[in-house]
């Protein structure tokens, strides 16, 4: 145990050994790597020494741990550091520490630089530099603003429900960090074309030969053994393929397309499977993280791996029940769910056109809906809407309505996402620590949300009312055909709005 005075107070420190011997000797060392470590020993000259206690317990986000540009990772338990991408090259290839630089400057790009996507990425920076700057603004703005500055090197998409951006402006130092947990999304810009990583095969400088050799054996072993199960497997393949218990797997998956009841359960290692160690990302919010898959009968399905769900296994369930039992048009259908130790994924059927924002902040010409589509959608997500506040059994408030969790399907049918999900998150969840519990996604949010008025189904209308805006706001190049348009609209926007009880005109 240290105690140490600061700024008048006491801070203690005690190690993972403290109490077990009265004769164990103790001392503080700030280590190279930039971490500060409790270490113990048996005496006080001798002895084998061992580490107790860390002030960072992931090394990943010491800050300047890998280098400028430099971006941590884990290879098993071991932090590994790995340039973003092969538009840069490492400064010293015996220390991977001594971080990355670019291979072309952005000074000489002429005009070709792009940006470098980085899923799960989180740039780490000085809390204090001033070179950085955090505002709000969707994933694609947050990209492409970075992309027009001509003095932002690289930005950052935060997909835990603040909907924050944070850019960083030349002259600065930044690091990162890679993880699947990492719920942002980080944009490099970089003198293109983008040239995707090399996979890491080992590091230089890390370790002595004689390990590598031992790694090369190991590997040898392993890969005959593993050639030695596939044939087995093959032959196993051949003889029993034709068993009849062979296919219940299969039927299990069948009983998908006329199941009206129950969702079916899945296990971790099934949907891990069918997503290809989830590897397809379809986006990410402030519920967690989709994925595409695909089961055994070729259905098509995305599945969402929920973050910050801390309910008990009966209590998710039951939540899942609710929200499976509910049948509508307009209501994204749920397949199934998983719900195996810590992991907590929900299976939805698949909407090949994707979310409502993909069309409505689009710069892409081929992408843009017609009037008759919008007034589609805006009527659906009404109906959808209703059905969740007065025609279940028990009232859902969706506590999220926005353009990201309205999908399209492939006859442009709006079906709402995400209903239900609102009561599995943890009210302390520190993804939502800014807005003390709120629920949502500010911009659309109601403002009884922050005046600390009891929230009801009327806080989905008003976030409603602001997707139908963001729909209705089309306008199109010809005058004569512009007229018409806004003419039919006022019409039809009455219809939408006297469906979901809102009375402006």
């Amino acid at each position: 145990m240290f105690d140490s005075t600061l700024s008048g107070g006491t801070e203690t420190i005690y190690s993972d050994d403290y109490g077990e011997g009265s004769n164990t000797f103790r001392f503080l060392k700030l280590d190279d790597d930039g971490n500060l470590r409790i270490y113990s020993s048996a005496s006080r000259n001798s002895g084998p020494v061992s580490p107790h206690w860390s002030a960072v317990a992931n090394q990943c986000l010491v800050y300047g741990y890998c280098g400028n540009f430099g971006i941590c990772s884990y290879n098993d338990t071991t932090p590994v550091c790995l340039c973003p991408s092969r538009n840069f090259g490492l400064v010293d290839v015996n220390d991977r520490r001594k971080g990355c630089k670019r291979k072309v400057e952005l000074n000489d790009c002429s005009g070709n630089a792009t940006m470098l996507d980085l899923g799960n990425t989180r740039l780490v920076t000085d809390s204090s530099d001033p070179n950085s700057e955090v505002f709000f603004a969707g994933s694609s703005p947050c990209r492409s603003n970075c992309l027009v500055s001509t003095t932002c090197l690289a930005s950052v998409s935060l997909s835990d429900g603040s909907g924050n951006c944070w850019q960083k402006q030349r002259g600065s130092f930044f690091t990162g960090y890679q993880s699947s947990s990492v719920p942002s999304t980080s944009y490099v810009k970089v003198c293109g074309p983008v040239l995707p990583n090399q996979p890491l095969v080992g590091t230089k400088g890390d370790g002595n030969n004689s390990k590598v050799h031992l790694w090369i054996v190991a590997v040898a072993v392993v890969g005959g053994l593993l050639g030695l199960a596939v044939v087995e497997v093959g032959l196993w393949w051949c003889c029993c393929r034709n068993n009849p218990k062979f296919g219940t797997l299969s039927s299990h998956y069948t009983l998908l397309e006329y199941a009206s009841g129950a969702p079916v359960q899945f296990s971790y290692r099934e949907l891990q499977r069918c997503t290809k160690s989830f590897k397809e990302k379809l986006g990410a919010g402030g519920f967690g993280t989709v994925y595409r898959g695909v089961l055994s009968n070729k259905t098509v399905v995305a599945v969402k791996q929920l973050e910050g769900i801390e309910q008990g296994e009966k209590q998710f369930r039951m939540e899942v029940a609710t929200i499976s039992s509910t049948h509508h048009l307009n209501l994204v259908r749920l397949i199934g769910f998983c719900s195996e130790g810590r992991h907590r994924l929900l299976v939805y059927e698949f909407m090949r056109n994707g979310s409502l924002d993909s069309f409505l902040f689009t710069t892409d010409s081929g992408k843009l809906l017609t009037w008759e589509y919008r007034f589609n959608i805006a009527l659906g997500t009404a109906k959808g809407i209703t059905y969740l506040h007065e025609e279940c059994r028990d009232c859902i408030v969706h506590c999220d309505i926005k353009p990201e969790n309205i999908l399209v399907d492939d006859n442009y049918t709006a079906k709402v996402s995400d209903f239900g999900l609102a009561k599995l998150l943890n009210p302390k969840d520190n993804r939502h620590k800014n807005m003390s519990s709120v629920r949502g996604t500010r911009g659309y949010l109601a403002p009884e949300w922050l005046a600390n008025l009891p929230i009801t189904s009327k806080s989905d209308v008003y976030s409603y009312g602001m997707v139908l805006l963001e729909i209705a706001s089309f306008v199109t190049k010809s005058y004569e055909n512009f007229v018409v348009h806004r003419l039919r609209s006022e019409d039809e926007l009455r219809e939408v709005l006297l469906y979901t009880r809102l009375e402006l005109w």
